[in-house]
């Protein structure tokens, strides 16, 4: 369920007000993606907690869900949010440089259960832009290494290009107390790593099925198969958990327009159990 540490702010501002933030970095990802690091001009929001959003404005053009990216601990009222330019409100929001103000609303959402995987194999799966969602999750464990067993990052891109965090990847790869694995579905010459979907990489995966807790991103198709690759691995669905992506306009459950069935992403989600969510996903009309 949607954390309750909002709601004091809220109740003064109301939800659906933007507070102005101040692009103070920005950094290039790939071909169409950009990280921001957003200062607050005044006022911030509530901290924000891995798996959660917030809505972004690009004054004049619009807003949109943002997920999470940053490095939580370190952070403090500093958000990051890695964004994919693929339409007007994306797009304005990656060319806004150092100075330039957005709107900030929320965090909205739940979290991801990190505390779920604490003394067990923690396993990360994403796929495409499903990594910076998962990310917090990565920076937590690598903090609070000795809290964890092992912990096993699994991503895969459509091809080398549409990578992101690539230097990022290869320092969590160097440390010897961690695993990291990245395939793409396709590839040139000059590709020396693995080609096939991240699905593939799961039965080789050093973890144990038996005790390890996951955490899926990616596009829908992309999580149903791996969920099924986790579960064909040893893993049970209740120690599976994914983060759902549908339209949401308004982030407070108003609107209606993320519905899935009898749940709202924005509100009850967008992090869910599998075992719970599992029969919503296999109705193809929802």
């Amino acid at each position: 369920m949607a954390t309750a540490t909002t709601e004091p702010a809220r109740a003064v501002r109301g939800a659906m007000t933007p507070l102005p933030y101040r692009v103070v970095r920005k950094r290039r990802e790939n071909h169409d993606n950009w990280t921001l690091e957003l200062e607050p001009v005044d006022e911030a929001i509530e901290p924000i907690g891995p798996g959660q959003f917030t809505m972004l404005y690009a004054f004049g053009v619009g807003e949109v869900p943002i997920s999470t990216s940053g490095d939580l601990e370190r952070d403090g009222t500093t958000l990051v949010h890695t964004i994919r330019a693929v339409g007007a409100v994306t797009n304005a929001l990656c060319a806004a440089g150092a100075g330039d103000i957005l709107g900030v609303r929320g965090p909205f959402g739940n979290t991801w259960p990190v505390d779920a995987a604490c003394g067990r194999d923690l396993v990360v799966v994403g796929g495409g832009v499903g990594l910076p969602p998962l990310r917090p999750i990565v920076y937590h464990a690598l903090r609070h290494r000795a809290d964890f067993e092992r912990v096993v990052v699994l991503y895969g891109g459509r091809t080398p290009d549409d990578l992101l965090f690539r230097r990022e990847l290869d320092r969590w790869r160097g440390r010897l107390d961690g695993n990291v694995d990245v395939t793409v579905d396709a590839a040139g010459r000059d590709w020396t790593g693995k080609v096939g979907v991240v699905t593939k990489l799961i039965p080789q995966a050093a973890f144990d099925p038996e005790t390890a807790v996951c955490y899926v991103v990616g596009p829908e198709i992309m999580m149903r198969f791996t969920a099924r690759a986790l579960i064909d691995r040893g893993v049970t669905p209740d120690r599976i958990w994914i983060s759902m992506e549908r339209t949401m306009r308004c982030g407070v459950g108003l609107c209606g327009h993320c519905q899935l069935g009898p749940t709202l992403i924005c509100r009850d989600g967008p992090v869910y159990r599998l075992d719970e969510l599992a029969p919503l996903l296999e109705v193809p009309e929802l």
